[in-house]
């Protein structure tokens, strides 16, 4: 499996049978979505940020919504929760996706905007080897909200987004940089990876390891 970072919460997911798009974004972000092509497009959200659906190339299956979902051997299963700290009466709701894939299991957390998980979000979660979680605050979890999830869920890699980056609009994203997080998280190095490639007998067994990846071109 290779896991490609495209900057915000959109990242590729490139299986042995499928390419697994997340979150594709408008370039009204300041970013400009690189040209891609994806069997299975995961759409956390109704917002321009996060539901590019339209410049995404192939002839992609969409999900946009809880439920149960496979393509080519990948399965999803969207999980609703709230956008905001107010059980969706500031933001609305979004759609969390569990995959599993190649004998992993991976977790992405949209925009997040609730500070606690409720117990049955979390035993739709528990069991988690890779997490993409939120970090920047403002408009989802901040980075304390985000390590305390981390510490509930304890996955073996965490891979943080929805962060502060270079050309990303700061007037339209008033949102953290990754510091904050890695300051919470206790780490004291911030080195970063261009794409993560893994397999399941290379997940960390001990602990909690998060890694850091470049926005692709």
């Amino acid at each position: 499996m290779i896991i490609t970072w495209y900057g915000h919460s959109c990242f590729k997911i490139q299986t042995s049978n499928a390419t697994v798009l997340l979150d594709p974004y408008a370039k009204d972000i300041g970013i400009r979505l690189p040209k891609v092509t994806a069997d299975f497009v995961l759409v956390t959200h109704d917002h321009s940020d996060h539901n590019n659906v339209a410049d995404v190339s192939g002839s992609p299956y969409v999900a946009t919504m809880p439920g149960e979902y496979e393509v080519r051997g990948v399965f999803a299963h969207g999980i609703a929760a709230a956008h905001d700290a107010s059980e969706g009466k500031d933001r609305g709701l979004i759609t969390m996706y569990r995959i599993e894939a190649e004998g992993m299991t991976l977790a992405h957390l949209g925009d997040l905007g609730q500070p606690k998980l409720t117990d049955e979000q979390f035993e739709q979660l528990s069991g988690v080897d890779i997490l993409f979680i939120p970090v920047g605050g403002t408009y989802t979890i901040d980075a304390k909200a985000a390590v305390d999830i981390i510490t509930q869920l304890e996955p073996r890699i965490v891979i943080p987004m929805h962060y502060k980056i270079p050309g990303l609009d700061a007037k339209r994203f008033p949102i953290d940089g990754v510091d904050k997080f890695i300051k919470q998280m206790g780490l004291t190095t911030n080195g970063r990876e261009d794409k993560l490639k893994i397999v399941k007998k290379d997940l960390p067994q001990d602990e909690t390891k998060v890694i850091l990846l470049n926005p692709a071109a």
